[in-house]
């Protein structure tokens, strides 16, 4: 069988070999159902483009790098496989690195790979906002859940989410929270203590205990628990999912039982959350939107736009690690 090229395409549709060629390259300059049948047509002849030879005519390579902090963590899975979808639908696909949580590690992965892609998607970044404008300057690169001028960003906004939390806990008769923050170089984690630290702050019957800035991962939250229990905190945030999941644990093994004697809400939503036993209260995040929006964005920046800010907005999900705190075991579902 002859092998399918953009010309025999062409000519079975009747259209130029311009035109299916820009439908793979340049697709925004093609008409939606023109580019659909384009596809459609290549993937029924066998049609697979060759992207070296695109990126010796267009200067694109067709790849996004994606830098995440630690793959490990539960929130980065879903939010890559986000990316990678709304990539897929522009004809790109992705170069995941991981910088093991290291700031350092993320300058230096971003400068080694930015001349292999088109552009950088960095989720969660938490090295200095001087040395991200420096990467941004030499390769268009977009942020997810951090806030840097100059720079494209999506981020989920919790503030109104964590606030409902909160106050769902107080009216379930807490007055005593506890709060288990997150990493101090974590722009995620700075604005949710600080959303927490100011709904308490305008409550003059409650008591916030926060305890140090740490590392987001179940061992931090399950050493916490002792912490928790002797500051006597009824209700407790913790920085996400997984580090809730830790703190669960931590006073599962102190004795005491979810939401009976303290209750506990994480943040993200991540499967985990949904998987535990209880299941936990959290705020979720719209993972697809960030991912879609994420590409988006550094697709117009490519395209030279004006770099643009997208704020998404979280959402409260009551389930079985919250009860009042008078009648402990009684659900606030």
């Amino acid at each position: 069988m002859k092998k399918a090229t953009i010309y025999s395409i062409a000519e079975s549709l009747g259209v130029s070999a311009s035109t299916v060629s820009r439908a793979f390259s340049r697709p925004d300059l093609v008409k939606g159902s023109v580019r659909e049948e384009i596809l459609e047509t290549a993937r029924a002849m066998g049609y697979t483009p060759n992207r070296a030879a695109r990126g010796l005519a267009t200067g694109r390579t067709g790849l996004f790098g994606v830098i995440v902090s630690d793959i490990t963590n539960p929130f980065f899975p879903p939010l890559v496989r986000a990316i990678q979808h709304a990539a897929a639908a522009r004809d790109a696909e992705v170069l995941l690195i991981d910088t093991g949580g290291a700031p350092r590690a993320e300058n230096e992965l971003a400068n080694k790979i930015k001349a292999q892609v088109d552009g950088l998607i960095i989720a969660s970044p938490r090295m200095e906002s001087s040395v991200l404008r420096q990467i941004a300057q030499s390769v268009p690169t977009v942020v997810i859940n951090r806030v840097v001028r100059g720079i494209s960003h999506v981020v989920c906004d919790n503030t109104a989410a964590l606030a409902r939390a909160a106050e769902q806990l107080h009216q379930g008769g807490h007055r005593s929270f506890g709060l288990v923050q997150g990493p101090s170089e974590a722009w995620a984690a700075i604005q949710r203590s600080r959303a927490i630290q100011q709904w308490a702050e305008a409550q003059p019957e409650v008591d916030l205990f926060a305890l140090p800035p740490g590392a987001a991962t179940f061992e931090r939250g399950r050493d916490a628990a002792a912490e928790i229990v002797d500051m006597g905190a009824t209700a407790v945030f913790a920085f996400d999912d997984l580090v809730a999941a830790g703190v669960v644990a931590g006073l599962n093994e102190a004795g005491e039982q979810v939401p009976r004697d303290r209750s506990i809400v994480g943040c993200d939503d991540v499967l985990l959350a949904r998987t535990m036993t209880p299941a936990l209260t959290t705020v979720t995040a719209p993972m697809a939107d960030l991912g879609a929006e994420a590409v988006r964005l550094i697709s117009e920046v490519l395209e030279g736009a004006t770099p643009k800010n997208v704020t998404l907005e979280g959402s409260l999900v009551l389930r079985g690690t919250v009860a009042p705190a008078a009648t402990r075991g009684e659900s606030l579902l």
